[in-house]
């Protein structure tokens, strides 16, 4: 793997409340959930956190984040995997996409649009760091350096939408 590598995480915003009528992969984002995500997408933007691929859970609240995403600018193209869904192998995911074999060799700095706390617990591993060391806000992002040797990465960033905002 050549050059350094990043994973920009980002939970989805917020959604509509789980329901027994409504199953949890059909709740949409709430029009507060639309308005404050795009507002953190385009502060990543703005911020130069522009990505080669948004990867995206399919269940609703994560597939809309996305295309969000792909409208504001963040990355040019989405794809949905079911790696990312609750409990999901988000793990095996990012393992396919950093093989010499990866489904689109070169990239630098993929996105992944899911849910916590799996988002939450895949940078923990990928970092070194114990099962729910880092946690995502609804629309929070982490950026994770991923270690060239294979090893350790290192947490970059980590922030909540309030953080982001602050002081536009």
């Amino acid at each position: 793997m050549a050059g350094t590598r990043e994973l920009l995480l980002l939970r989805h915003g917020i959604a509509e409340e789980r329901r027994l009528d409504l199953a949890d992969g059909r709740r949409v984002l709430t029009p507060e959930g639309r308005q404050r995500t795009d507002a953190v997408l385009q502060r990543l933007v703005a911020l130069g956190l522009g990505c080669d691929l948004l990867l995206s859970s399919p269940l609703t609240r994560a597939r809309q984040t996305a295309e969000l995403a792909r409208l504001a600018g963040l990355a040019p193209d989405l794809e949905l995997a079911t790696g990312l869904v609750p409990e999901g192998d988000s793990w095996s995911l990012l393992q396919l996409w950093l093989a010499d074999t990866s489904p689109r060799p070169g990239w630098r700095r993929l996105a992944l649009v899911g849910h916590e706390p799996d988002l939450g617990l895949l940078a923990a591993r990928l970092i070194g760091a114990p099962a729910g060391a880092v946690t995502l806000k609804k629309a929070g992002v982490a950026l994770v350096a991923l270690a060239q040797d294979g090893g350790e990465a290192r947490l970059k960033l980590l922030l909540s939408p309030r953080s982001l905002l602050a002081g536009r």
